[in-house]
């Protein structure tokens, strides 16, 4: 028996019993102490803290004490499991029949496939797909208490994947919005038609390097020889990669999608992503549009973005759920507050607090956006923008009407192409939005984030 044969065997183990796999620090774990090493040592190579891999092993040895016994601690479990088990050698084949088991995500059900299926382009008897085991590993995932109707922007996305073969995807728009949810839907809907599919959270901001070796642990749980590089996956097997949380790569203060020092890597990671020759998918989630995708994504070419916007009428559900009157007012609410799911959820509870539930007194009570318990969002986005994007945000703040921004104001201090650059800043965080009239493009601040502005 050996570390490779105890993972495989916890893995189906907790796969059985909760559904989902083990996560690669519980790989680690396992494997570094059937070798006998301590935690520290295992912390140190897998770059977290001694106290982290402490937690998440308590976690684990709870997890297998009820095969192994409740007492089941790092000193005693390889004795204990070399006593109760031996691990058969399993016959590997290209081909298998495909078993779906159900794997609850945020309270919907998708289903996650526990066998070998050979999806990649090589023989059914060649050795990579005879190593090939397909792995969904969500557990950085957030928990979605409830999902909201995107149909439109899901065949949008389907498209994109299944169709278009799209390599590198932008998923961006203001906090809480639903970028995770719709990522999860898609997930759900797609998760047939890749050998590997994977959620990475970059809330701790890890390193490229990081990033890519967790990456390659990942897709080698699977596999006797690990391939060298990410797009040597990419290239192999049909992957696809969600990563959540790309706006904390970013700088505070500066324009949109300008990288912190230590992360401008991640820059050429997704251009090779986009630009290399492979049959995987890459997914951003993010308050801000990374700037270099502009230059990469086009009608004809495999990079794609996604501005995702307000509910529209479909958010009325959230009024339903929470119990509130006059529906014939609801859709003066969603267009008051944009669609925005968070912010909606927010203002009912509000409705429900103040007014009994009554939408028709709520809106006629206040002349102007009530933001009260939204302010705290609208803070941690506004908190981001460079001291030209502040000004210029004032500015549209005062107008009346969307503006032109090719006659800029005579008046103000900032020169046309300041105006321009901080316009498309705001822009590429979702803070500002193009209408057209007239054959005309005009600009104009949300209207919540205005509000908000003008109160400050």
């Amino acid at each position: 028996m050996n570390g490779e044969d105890v993972v495989q065997w916890a893995d189906n183990l907790i796969f059985d019993r909760t559904g989902a796999n083990l996560t690669l620090l519980q790989e680690a774990i396992l494997t570094g102490v059937w070798q006998r090493q301590k935690y520290p040592q295992i912390a140190k190579e897998f770059n977290c803290s001694e106290s982290h891999v402490k937690k998440e092993a308590a976690k684990l040895w709870e997890k297998l004490g009820e095969e192994l016994g409740e007492d089941l601690n790092k000193f005693n479990f390889r004795s204990k499991l070399e006593k109760k088990h031996k691990v058969d050698q399993t016959s590997q084949s290209g081909h298998c029949l495909l078993q779906f088991d159900n794997v609850n995500i945020g309270g919907q059900f998708i289903q996650t496939i526990k066998d070998v299926q050979t999806r990649s382009p090589f023989p059914p008897d060649s050795p990579q797909n005879k190593a090939h085991t397909r792995i969904i590993d969500l557990t950085d995932a957030p928990d979605i208490p409830y999902y909201h109707n995107r149909t439109s922007e899901l065949t949008t996305l389907k498209q994109w994947i299944l169709e278009a073969h799209t390599r590198l995807i932008t998923i961006y728009g203001l906090s809480e919005i639903g970028k995770s949810a719709i990522a999860l839907q898609l997930i759900q809907q797609t998760q047939t038609e890749f050998d590997y599919i994977i959620w990475q959270s970059l809330s701790n901001t890890p390193t490229l390097s990081t990033l890519q070796t967790q990456l390659k642990q990942f897709f080698s749980r699977s596999q006797p020889t690990p391939l060298p590089t990410i797009i040597d996956y990419f290239r192999t097997y049909r992957c696809l990669v969600i990563l959540d949380d790309v706006h904390n790569i970013f700088s505070s203060g500066q324009l949109a999608g300008e990288y912190l020092a230590e992360y401008k890597d991640y820059a050429k990671f997704f251009k090779q992503i986009a630009t290399s020759s492979h049959q995987s998918c890459l997914i951003l989630l993010s308050w801000e549009k990374p700037r270099e995708i502009t230059t990469l994504e086009g009608e004809n070419r495999p990079t794609r973005t996604l501005y995702l916007k307000g509910l529209g009428e479909q958010a009325a559900e959230i009024f339903k759920e929470k119990g509130l009157t006059d529906e014939e007012k609801w859709s003066e609410l969603i267009t008051l507050y944009q669609g925005h799911p968070s912010w909606l959820n927010i203002i009912a509870s509000t409705i429900l607090e103040l007014f009994d539930g009554n939408v028709a007194r709520f809106l006629a009570a206040e002349n102007d956006i009530y933001l009260g318990d939204i302010e705290p969002l609208l803070e941690s986005q506004l908190e981001r923008l460079s001291e030209l994007e502040k000004k210029v945000s004032e500015w549209l703040a005062s107008q009346d009407d969307a503006v032109d921004i090719s006659q800029p104001p005579a008046d103000r201090e900032l020169s046309k192409s300041e105006l321009w650059q901080a316009i498309q800043s705001l822009a590429r965080r979702g803070l500002v939005e193009k209408i057209q009239l007239e054959g005309r493009s005009l600009f104009l601040l949300n209207p919540v984030f205005k509000a908000y502005i003008q109160c400050r």
